[in-house]
């Protein structure tokens, strides 16, 4: 199988795996105070310095949890705290459930969220916190933060960021830029599946009020006992360097070819992720092309890879005004360990089914020409 769906997990890193097989080596619980338990505080707290140190953090502000939609979720809960909540119309559904009530900031066709707006509608709602992704997950559009946060700052608002497929891809500096917080996901990076952070500003940890309320673990910030392997796993993946150049030409490569196919490149006029091309056949359904190029043993997906495997029209497709093309769209996501063969047998799969797609779809329409 070719797999070419990164953004939904990244194949696990050989230092990831060496970094969590070798925490289940370790048999303590990192919250007791005996020898054992301090070695397994060691490989945690080991890799919380490692996180810390990636992006530009303080070590005691970091909150480790099952996975980005809960560190999402814990940065709505514990900074939307009695203020107005503002998402961006392309956010992940992870954010959307989490704040059902929030006020949606809309997007320009190009993906980017609309900062004139963003400014206008501050001024209704001071001291907000906006949610913006880095880096969409469908589209691979990255929002322009520094930007984002320059407008929140002017309004007394916080802007929490959700990073999951931005991190290890690209510039990594949120707090610096004025975030007051930033999601991650380990397996969006190559770790391990099942652990995740958030990072504070030095200026908003201490606020944290717990989503999970356990023993305590996480300095109260969430409780319940950290999934140790997939953490350390999670560490060692984003410590890794990302090969930008070299993606994006495979990227580019295939973004050239089916456009020269017929599609459609959804987000090409801003800056987006270097592994990420969402491309948009007209005519032919998403359902349609993943079925076929499945069979022809390449992996790509349509929207989001948290739909409960449906395939629907994408959300962030029509908030970017697309229309009939939300529905007629796959994203091809390349993973670090792509290869150059990968990308030649995408776009001879690619080929065949486009050319099998649209000649379905062109016959009725001759068919009806010929009967008038």
């Amino acid at each position: 199988m070719i797999y070419l769906d990164a953004n939904a997990s990244e194949p696990l890193r050989p230092e990831a795996r060496a970094a969590a097989l070798a925490a289940l080596d370790v048999i303590g619980n990192p919250s007791s105070v005996h020898q054992a338990g301090r070695a397994a505080r060691r490989v945690l707290e080991g890799a919380r310095e490692s996180l810390a140190a990636r992006f530009a953090a303080r070590a005691q502000d970091i909150v480790f949890t099952s996975g980005a939609t809960e560190a999402n979720t814990l940065a709505i809960h514990a900074l939307g705290r009695g203020r107005t909540v503002l998402i961006g119309a392309t956010e992940h559904d992870a954010v959307r459930a989490a704040a059902p009530k929030a006020v949606v900031i809309p997007v320009l066709p190009s993906g980017l969220v609309d900062l004139l707006v963003l400014d206008q509608m501050l001024a209704a709602h001071p001291g907000a916190l906006v949610c913006l992704m880095a880096a969409n997950n469908e589209t691979g559009v990255l929002h322009d933060i520094a930007a984002a946060a320059w407008v929140c700052a002017a309004h007394g608002a916080l802007l929490h960021v959700d990073a999951a497929q931005a991190a290890g891809r690209c510039r990594e500096d949120w707090l610096r830029l004025g975030a007051a917080s930033f999601a991650l996901s380990g397996h969006k990076a190559g770790g391990p599946l099942g652990a995740g952070a958030l990072v504070f500003s030095s200026a908003h940890g201490e606020r944290v009020a717990p989503l999970l309320k356990g023993g305590g673990q996480e300095r109260g910030w969430r409780g319940g006992t950290p999934g140790l392997p997939a953490i350390a796993g999670m560490a060692a993946a984003l410590d890794q360097p990302y090969e930008t150049l070299r993606i994006a030409e495979y990227r580019d490569d295939i973004e050239a070819f089916c456009v020269d196919l017929g599609a459609q490149v959804m987000g090409a006029d801003a800056a987006r992720l270097p592994n990420t091309v969402c491309l948009a056949l007209p005519g032919v359904r998403a359902d349609t092309q993943l079925i076929a190029l499945d069979m022809a043993g390449v992996a790509v997906s349509a929207g989001s890879a948290c739909s409960s495997g449906k395939v629907a029209a994408s959300h962030v497709l029509l908030a970017m005004g697309m229309g009939a093309l939300a529905g007629q769209a796959i994203r091809v996501s390349l993973p670090w360990s792509a290869t150059q063969a990968d990308c030649s047998a995408f776009k001879d799969a690619y080929q065949v089914m486009a050319s099998r797609a649209l000649h379905h779809v062109a016959v009725p329409l001759t068919e009806a020409r010929s009967t008038n």
